[in-house]
């Protein structure tokens, strides 16, 4: 199937929504580092809503930290990475591929995440040229902004296609 290497300003693609194993088929994370549990709006091209409920029972809530327990910031943002990809993913023909990051900027912690929190994220995809995207996110507990970051991304695969030969 051919890739969807560039995305026009002209494009436009039906909204949808993902649960868990929907996900699971468009990314490449799985349990325990899946951190995505819902999509609840997704337009290929454009942008991506979704959650993450976090309870006691998570695998790093023990050691970070038994008397305060709180999802630590890389996981808050693999999160938001989490949803970015799909962003561009769900693209015609780039479903499943392996995504690898060039650039996390921009992050920021402002409220600690606790077990029983729900993890609201919104992402924005900006630009996605030849399998390069550029997206902003952000994430909400009871509608209160509590993390944020921008990335970078690429789909090996699609990147390479443009990559300059090298003659012997």
């Amino acid at each position: 199937m051919e890739t969807f290497d560039t995305l026009k300003g002209d494009e436009t693609f039906e909204m949808f929504s993902m649960d868990c194993l929907q996900i699971q088929e468009y990314q490449q994370n799985r349990y325990p580092y899946l951190f995505l549990d819902h999509v609840d709006e997704i337009v290929p091209g454009k942008y991506a809503k979704g959650f993450k409920n976090y309870t006691i029972n998570e695998w790093f809530f023990p050691v970070h930290y038994p008397t305060m327990p709180n999802v630590p910031g890389l996981l808050q943002v693999e999160a938001l990475s989490h949803l970015a990809i799909l962003t561009f993913l769900t693209l015609p023909g780039n479903k499943g591929f392996i995504t690898n990051s060039l650039k996390v900027d921009n992050v920021k912690f402002i409220q600690r995440v606790v077990p029983g929190d729900r993890l609201h994220m919104e992402a924005q995809l900006h630009s996605w040229k030849r399998g390069i995207g550029k997206c902003s996110t952000e994430g909400y507990v009871d509608s209160k902004l509590v993390c944020q970051a921008d990335f970078i991304f690429t789909i090996p695969d699609i990147l390479d296609k443009y990559k300059p030969t090298v003659s012997k």
